[in-house]
């Protein structure tokens, strides 16, 4: 960080008010997109990037997450502590400020922080609205100033509790209840940002304590992150679970035309990209200059060494920039002082003056590595005019599956029984494991509305086949059809329009078994591989069938889990009497009738769909990787870890 940020500049001066703080509270899904548990998690990133501010400025090396007994929340850090002198224009303490007004913070006085990571600037003042308690504490000046709040606003002044020579802020919250739809923490998602922060700033340390779990030690579960390595073992980490092409992770990280970017790469045998860009530590999943500046910095670098090395030379065939990433995993880090974000989720960047410098930068290094490894060099250039010959055969396998309705009038699947409805997001098609199944779900829906669409066992695993067989398997072929979407564009050959999509709701139902589950894994699969975008625009659910049905006479009731099943068998039996109820387990869609499958998963009256989204690329990326691809030790240690979560049906 620059010399000129001086520890005696960050005073409360320095705290400049830009709005005030009313709306939060009407209209929370604006601030912090939803008020469900994406939302909900989002409230501990905005407290914990105020301390990962104080860290990219130099004075914080240390930050400590507490989930707590009650599902509040304690994040402390030792920086310098948000000042707590009175503020000059709002003649109130600094720290108050900080804590009640939105948009208010050092983060906009680029004295105080060069760059900053909230995405929006809502920061913790935007928690604290959302909160019904409260309470900061900060240690400075041989300090500890503390001051609690419920729904945004002071309990009292600012006071002093006592004395410290530490610094740094701790902020303890609970989130209200009558704001969020649930308020219950989930560790794995929480351990998931605290890992990747700790790759993106090494050398800092993020501990995350879940004081509802208990080791077998007796302790707290708690969990430590730091990384010396930066992205360079973040990429191995991305990595870790696929067989590597090349020992190496090529790794770049300065500063260009002033701005810092840190870029690490290396490849692996899969046939799949996993590109991941943050901004001032904000994942970018839409892409942006700064990804654009990536791809043009790899393609050039690596199309001039293929040729100038003569191994183009007898290739009829034309490369491209996806050809360059197959089997590729990146993790690319830009630091931008004035972040200009576009895009649907607010998560693509705009600033143009980011492209070059990260484009010179993957060149410098992509060019270094590959003088002075010429035998890793001869690899990935192989591989690449490997994917290209694969892609020529897929594209002529893609353009099959689009020439379909030109062949073959409509070109809808045989199998397909279509709604009459014509507008998109008012239908729904539903993606049935077998074709008994599929009957019994097309006699039980709603035909104005609902499609069916049977799929014959277990689809190709997309995982582990090259991009051609994909297109050429008959059940993805029908998928696509169905659909109506059309793969590629002019500026990505992979990438998705839907302009044609003919339903807004794609639910997967299949068996609740083993078998139902890997079939829903693999479709899954193949849709976050090869239709992200469906996911994406939140597309894809998940039908969810009951387990039981408890009867008792002519009294029939149905349950999700174990808990409602044993709660039904309790209320028919009446005050603890043995009269005879019987409890069916359903494993299969065929065992209802189409009545029972319309009342119970496809009436939208009463059905329960389960929406699947992407709250972490990286991660989901390594677990698909893990479950589906070539690489057996990783799934079998995850089966051994989580067997006692698995039920047995005898």
């Amino acid at each position: 960080m620059s010399e000129e940020i001086k520890k005696d500049n960050y005073s409360a001066d320095n705290i400049q008010v830009l709005e005030g703080l009313e709306a939060v509270r009407k209209r929370p899904a604006m601030y912090i997109g939803d008020v469900g548990v994406k939302g909900l998690h989002h409230l501990v990133y905005e407290v914990v990037d105020n301390s990962i501010d104080e860290a990219l400025a130099g004075h914080c090396d240390t930050i400590g997450v507490w989930i707590n007994e009650d599902n509040s929340i304690t994040v402390r850090d030792n920086g310098r502590g948000i000042p707590t002198a009175m503020h000059t224009k709002e003649k109130k303490s600094a720290l108050e400020v900080v804590m009640t007004v939105l948009h208010a913070g050092g983060k906009f006085d680029k004295d105080t922080y060069k760059v900053s990571g909230g995405l929006h600037g809502v920061g913790v003042s935007c928690v604290n609205a959302l909160s019904i308690h409260l309470r900061a504490t900060v240690r400075r000046d041989g300090k500890v100033f503390e001051q609690e709040y419920s729904i945004g606003k002071p309990l009292y002044d600012v006071k002093v509790i006592g004395e410290s020579n530490e610094t740094g802020t701790e902020v303890t919250f609970k989130p209200d209840n009558t704001i969020f739809d649930s308020t219950e923490y989930n560790y794995d998602t929480l351990a998931a940002r605290m890992r990747e922060l700790a790759f993106l700033n090494k050398g800092i340390t993020i501990t995350l304590t879940d004081r509802r779990q208990i080791d077998e030690n007796g302790n707290n579960y708690a969990v430590k992150f730091y990384s010396e390595g930066g992205l360079r073992e973040f990429a191995q980490y991305l990595d870790r679970n696929r067989e590597p092409l090349i020992s190496d992770v090529i790794y770049f990280e300065g500063e260009r035309e002033g701005i810092p970017v840190e870029v690490s790469l290396t490849y692996n045998t899969s046939y799949t990209e996993n590109i991941q860009a943050y901004v001032n530590n904000i994942n970018t999943h839409e892409g942006g200059t700064h990804l654009s500046g990536f791809r043009r910095g790899l393609t050039n670098t690596l199309k001039k060494y293929a040729t100038d090395s003569g191994m183009l030379a007898k290739e009829k065939i034309e490369i491209d920039g996806d050809d360059f990433r197959e089997g590729l995993t990146a993790v690319v880090s830009v630091k931008v002082a004035e972040p200009q974000f576009e895009g649907q989720t607010k998560t693509k960047l705009g600033n143009r003056e980011v492209t070059a410098p990260v484009s010179q930068a993957v060149s410098e290094m992509l060019s270094a590595y590959l003088e002075e490894h010429p035998n890793e060099a001869r690899i990935i250039v192989d591989k690449v005019i490997l994917a290209a010959r694969a892609r020529h055969a897929a594209r002529k396998a893609r353009e099959m599956v689009q020439r379909k309705n030109v062949l073959t009038g409509s070109g809808l699947p045989g199998k397909l029984a279509d709604c009459s409805e014509k507008d998109p997001a008012a239908c729904e098609i539903y993606f049935v494991e077998g074709d008994s199944a599929g009957g019994t779900a097309k006699q039980g829906r709603d035909r104005h509305f609902q499609a069916i669409m049977p799929l014959r066992g277990k689809i190709l695993n997309v995982e582990k086949a090259m991009q051609h067989k994909i297109f050429e398997n008959e059940e993805i072929k029908n998928i696509y059809t169905a659909l109506g979407v059309r793969i590629g564009t002019e500026e990505d050959s992979k990438a998705l329009n839907l302009e044609k999509l003919r339903y807004h709701k794609i639910i997967i139902m299949c068996d609740a078994d083993v078998d139902g589950s890997h079939i829903e894994t693999l479709i899954l699969t193949f849709f976050f591989r090869y239709m992200k975008e469906l996911i994406e625009n939140g597309y894809i659910y998940i039908a969810t069938p009951p387990l039981y049905q408890v009867k008792k006479g002519n009294k029939s009731e149905y349950a999700w889990n174990e808990d409602m099943r044993d709660r039904l068998i309790s209320e028919l039996r009446g005050n603890g009497s043995e009269s005879s109820v019987n409890v069916q387990r359903y494993k299969g869609l065929g065992e209802m009738n189409a009545e029972q499958l319309w009342e119970t998963t496809m009436n939208p009256e009463s059905r329960t769909l389960r929406q699947v989204t992407i709250e972490n690329a990286a991660e989901c990326d390594q677990i698909f990787s893990m479950l589906m691809g070539d690489d057996v030790p990783p799934r079998r240690e995850f089966i051994e870890r989580n067997a006692k979560y698995a039920k047995i049906d005898i």
